[in-house]
């Protein structure tokens, strides 16, 4: 709906303004006059009407709000969607929100929020930042556009490429806020998740030749095809080494192992990109038959791979993970020990809970309980919660009959 209506305000405030009040017009209407077949269409109609009924009323503002698309600019002519192959509005406004003129976690941050509906919170989770840092970094993007005038355009094929990095990660952070939710009492948002592959597999077949483009797809498929297994009929969370593999979905870890050799074999522009390293990792756990068959050193090789490639804390903490298989848990928390005081780490329950793991395969009871009670802390998802709590009643358990003896 608001990529619809942005076509119509070439405002983005104003748009945001008249959906929430399509919304409130079916909370009223609807009840006394029933659901319209098509709900979408008949709230984006009413959406797309008040936005020109603002526009006509509101032409001072207007003015003064800045312009998401400009067409008076004679060498920025305006271009037809089927030109550049934009088959649906949501990716049109994705890559316009992709603009080169905001930095890049300024324009994530906008596309998370603005186009793919995430709140701040749950944005704020994917940078691994405060809640108030993230509300004030978004701010101050809409504030560069509103006082720079920064023009918002539909970019043409040659300015695709340049802006393509910046969605990928977009499209990636709003899968991976689906796949895992940051609160609530479900472990997955299958909404986010579904959104999501259906932008990525858009963007593949708008760019079909860029190996990078093909790694997204392929990572968010590969990750997508363990879903069935990975909530249990009581809704609780089971980790990849419990999982019962026959109810992974084959067929769409079949069409993501192609993409991933498709990727592999395209002319290099460059190192390998990350996407494709990471889809050659969700690979190799797809071809693993059982946990204890899974090639333990050929993760730990690309993991290397991809911390050249991208040094982040949270990819040496999945290195670490696979190591632990390889050289054993003291190994990895050795490994661990060297980025664990990075400030992105010191919110992010996953690395809490890492630690906690492998403490207590190393016996180390006490030590254990307090990483996976730091890491209960730190998660806001009622499933996680659970997992950490059975965790932490299975190891006081152990401790209380290792007491008794």
């Amino acid at each position: 709906m608001l990529a619809a209506t942005v076509r119509v305000t070439r405002d983005l405030d104003l748009a945001e303004d008249c959906v929430q009040d399509a919304y409130a017009r079916a909370l009223v209407n609807w009840p006394e006059s029933g659901i319209p077949a098509r709900p979408g269409a008949w709230l984006t109609t009413v959406a797309r009407r008040r936005a020109l009924e603002q526009q006509r009323r509101r032409a001072t503002l207007a003015r003064k709000l800045p312009l998401l698309i400009t067409d008076d600019d004679p060498s920025l002519p305006e271009l037809d969607d089927s030109s550049v192959g934009f088959p649906d509005d949501r990716l049109r406004l994705i890559f316009t929100c992709c603009h080169p003129a905001l930095s890049s976690d300024a324009q994530l941050a906008l596309t998370l929020r603005l186009v793919c509906g995430l709140t701040t919170v749950e944005v704020a989770r994917a940078f691994l930042v405060k809640e108030a840092t993230m509300q004030a970094r978004i701010t101050r993007a809409k504030r560069k556009i509103a006082e720079a005038g920064i023009p918002y355009r539909v970019p043409g094929p040659d300015e695709l490429l340049e802006r393509v990095g910046v969605v990928l990660d977009a499209l990636h952070l709003l899968y991976s806020s689906g796949y895992t939710a940051v609160s609530g009492t479900q472990l997955i948002r299958s909404d986010l998740a579904a959104r999501a592959l259906d932008l990525a597999t858009m963007v593949q077949a708008l760019l079909p030749d860029i190996a990078e483009v093909k790694g997204l797809l392929a990572l968010l498929l590969l990750t997508e095809a363990r879903r069935p297994a990975r909530v249990s009929a009581d809704g609780e969370l089971i980790l990849m080494e419990d999982q019962d593999r026959s109810l992974w979905d084959h067929h769409a870890i079949q069409r993501g192992q192609e993409l991933v050799r498709e990727a592999l074999t395209l002319p290099p522009r460059g190192r390998t990109g990350r996407y494709v390293l990471m889809a050659s990792i969700a690979a190799v756990h797809s071809e693993a038959p059982a946990w204890e068959e899974t090639d333990w050193r050929q993760l730990v090789g690309l993991y290397d791979l991809l911390l050249e490639r991208w040094p982040t804390p949270v990819v040496a903490l999945n290195r670490a993970v696979a190591l632990a298989f390889v050289d054993g848990p003291a190994a990895a928390l050795e490994t661990l020990d060297h980025v664990a005081g990075d400030p992105a780490l010191a919110a992010y329950p996953y690395a809490a809970a890492t630690r906690a793991d492998l403490l207590r395969r190393l016996g180390r009871t006490a030590e254990a309980l307090d990483a996976y009670r730091a890491a209960q802390r730190l998660t806001n998802n009622v499933a996680e919660v659970d997992f950490l709590q059975r965790r932490i009643d299975a190891l006081e358990a152990s401790q209380s009959r290792s007491t008794s003896r």
